[in-house]
């Protein structure tokens, strides 16, 4: 559990210093740890809420949340995070999907462009977000992620809004469909069998809690948001090929 710990401190540190939660890597690292696949999805649910929530905190406070923008985009992804949750899924087929999922991410914060200050936003939404936020939302649920990873990129492609307006509405639909998903995985577990098989995990959540403050505040302040963003492409990639070499062993 140590060393499961220490890589969730190093994973969680990485994520909050460009704003996500860490749930790819974690079910990931988890999966790989040999862990019963029926829980491990709510494992990393867990603690991805645990580093995303002081974020979100912080967006709403500093004014950054665009509500009128944001809301329909998460009302549209944290039902199907929900019904993601409470999807019925074998074993392989979790592996690959994560494996997959995990592969996509990786290529897009590594191909992903610097943001624009100075680019002019766009001002209404269209059906694309909406269709990237309802797949992202499920996909949520289904493996443990917050969506976050994926929905970040798209919107700076689509020129969805300012960095800081992006940054914030993925912190935010991280910890609503992070929390929509763990309904789904508490119902679908049975709410005291999971809360008994969840105990002994506390440790991987106090890692993150950790490693999310360092992230968010002081450790990697020094390196530029490309450079870390581009380290923890290159992290998921390594842990993509990991799952995919046990999958095809």
């Amino acid at each position: 559990m140590f060393g499961l710990a220490v890589a969730f401190l190093v994973t969680a540190l990485l994520y909050a210093s460009v704003g996500f939660g860490g749930g790819s890597t974690y079910t990931a690292l988890l999966t790989l740890g040999g862990i019963d696949f029926t829980i491990l999805p709510a494992v990393s649910l867990i603690c991805n809420v645990v580093v995303v929530s002081g974020g979100a905190v912080r967006y709403i406070r500093a004014g950054q949340v665009e509500w009128r923008r944001v809301l329909p985009l998460v009302l549209v992804s944290a039902p199907l995070a929900l019904l993601g949750g409470l999807t019925p899924i074998k074993q392989a087929t979790f592996t690959l999907i994560l494996a997959l999922a995990l592969l996509i991410a990786g290529l897009l914060l590594l191909l992903q462009r610097e943001p624009d200050a100075d680019a002019i936003p766009r001002t209404k939404a269209n059906m694309f977000d909406y269709l990237a936020g309802a797949g992202t939302g499920y996909l949520a649920g289904l493996v443990g992620i917050g969506g976050g990873i994926f929905l970040a990129p798209i919107l700076h492609l689509t020129r969805w809004g300012r960095p800081r307006a992006i940054a914030a509405t993925a912190c935010l639909f991280i910890l609503i469909n992070s929390l929509a998903g763990l309904v789904g995985q508490f119902t679908k577990l049975g709410t005291s069998g999971a809360g008994a098989a969840l105990t002994a995990y506390w440790p991987l959540a106090l890692a993150v809690l950790v490693g999310g403050q360092f992230g968010s505040f002081a450790s990697l302040k020094l390196l530029s948001q490309s450079v870390v963003r581009r380290a923890t492409g290159l992290l998921i990639l390594y842990v993509a090929g990991q799952l995919l070499w046990k999958l095809a062993s």
